[in-house]
């Protein structure tokens, strides 16, 4: 008989290699033997948002919280969701969540950044972006979206100085 940690592996692995529909019955199968695992809950929603079902994927993700309310992940997956189906300020109140669980989640603050972008507060996303980079100096996303926020800013300097570091980072 298989373990829940031995179909929770496998469904991460058909989650990453782009094949959620497969993964989806392990993390079911999985969470029959432990009901109560919030890591499993948080697999099955990624899994599910992989396949555009995010009600169920929120669901999961709040199931998961229910058990651990301190996995920044589900609440950075539930405002990613929110933020897709632009609900900004779902989105926003769910990256906040994810970051008073956890103040150093370079991904957190990144797609906080994105979403204050795409609002057209560039300074703020700025400053979300900045703080990602500060935590992981080489987050090729976050130097991206930092270039790019000071590009919008007019601050062609940094903007610059940014896209020396991304050269640099590809060689």
């Amino acid at each position: 008989m298989e373990t829940a940690a031995f179909l929770n592996n496998s469904g991460i692995a058909l989650t990453e290699a782009n094949r959620p529909y497969e993964a989806i019955p392990l993390f079911r199968e999985a969470l029959g033997m432990e009901p109560e695992n919030p890591l499993l809950w948080l697999n099955l929603g990624i899994a599910q948002q992989r396949t555009g079902n995010y009600e169920e994927a929120i669901d999961s993700f709040l199931k998961a919280l229910n058990i651990d309310n301190c996995l920044g992940e589900a609440w950075i997956s539930m405002g990613l969701i929110h933020y897709e189906m632009k609900e900004f300020e779902l989105s926003e109140d769910c990256y906040r969540s994810a970051l008073a669980q956890d103040g150093n989640d370079p991904k957190a603050w990144n797609n906080l950044g994105v979403l204050f972008f795409t609002k057209g507060d560039f300074e703020e996303a700025r400053k979300c972006f900045e703080e990602a980079v500060s935590l992981v100096p080489h987050y090729q996303d976050a130097l991206i979206n930092l270039r790019d926020s000071c590009r919008e800013l007019g601050d062609y300097r940094a903007a610059a100085e940014f896209e020396r570091a991304l050269s640099e980072m590809r060689n």
